[in-house]
């Protein structure tokens, strides 16, 4: 699968983190926010710049690792070319879509829900189920992720690959996963 869109609609700082997660799970990746009001990723150029300057070559040439294009204000409408053209040279892209509304895209929708007991768990669909400390049943067929450790987050937040992170391995599972359009 060259592409999954993420979709996180109750967790900000989850929505965050999960692509950069499924980016070092399938590196090399290119991450891809969407959402107009997204986290400002650290970086050089924003999808908003690629779309006004119109990316060169260099600009779409796939790179080693994992590359973070944060969203930069545009609405995905207005970046329509530009994701296509990314699309058409990464082998492994990441789109982060914003919480609101609910996805229609072309692209595989990955919900990622927190997996907490009672009524503030999400709907009962195939999900990437981020796992609390506290245990709970899956409601719906996906993936466990579990509780990610204070070094994961804290390399993340920093824009750090994590040593050794049993959260980002999890995400290698998601990548295998058919999901729904």
């Amino acid at each position: 699968m060259p592409a999954i869109a993420l979709w996180t609609p109750e967790d900000g700082l989850l929505g965050a983190l999960a692509p950069l997660g499924a980016a070092l799970a399938a590196s090399p990746a290119l991450v891809i926010d969407l959402d107009p009001g997204g986290p400002a990723y650290p970086g050089e150029r924003s999808l908003a710049d690629l779309a006004r300057d119109d990316p060169t070559d260099d600009d779409l040439k796939p790179r080693p690792g994992v590359v973070v294009l944060r969203n930069g204000g545009i609405a995905p409408s207005d970046a329509a070319e530009v994701v296509g053209a990314l699309l058409a040279r990464w082998e492994r892209i990441v789109l982060r879509l914003p919480p609101r509304p609910t996805p229609q895209t072309d692209i595989p929708v990955v919900p990622v829900r927190l997996l907490v007991p009672g009524w503030l768990r999400g709907p009962a669909e195939p999900s990437v189920w981020q796992a609390t400390p506290e245990w709970t049943q899956l409601p719906a067929p996906g993936v466990r992720l579990p509780v990610p450790g204070r070094s994961t987050v804290s390399a993340l937040l920093v824009g750090r690959r994590p040593a050794r992170s049993r959260w980002v391995n999890a995400w290698r599972s998601v990548w295998k996963v058919g999901w729904a359009h």
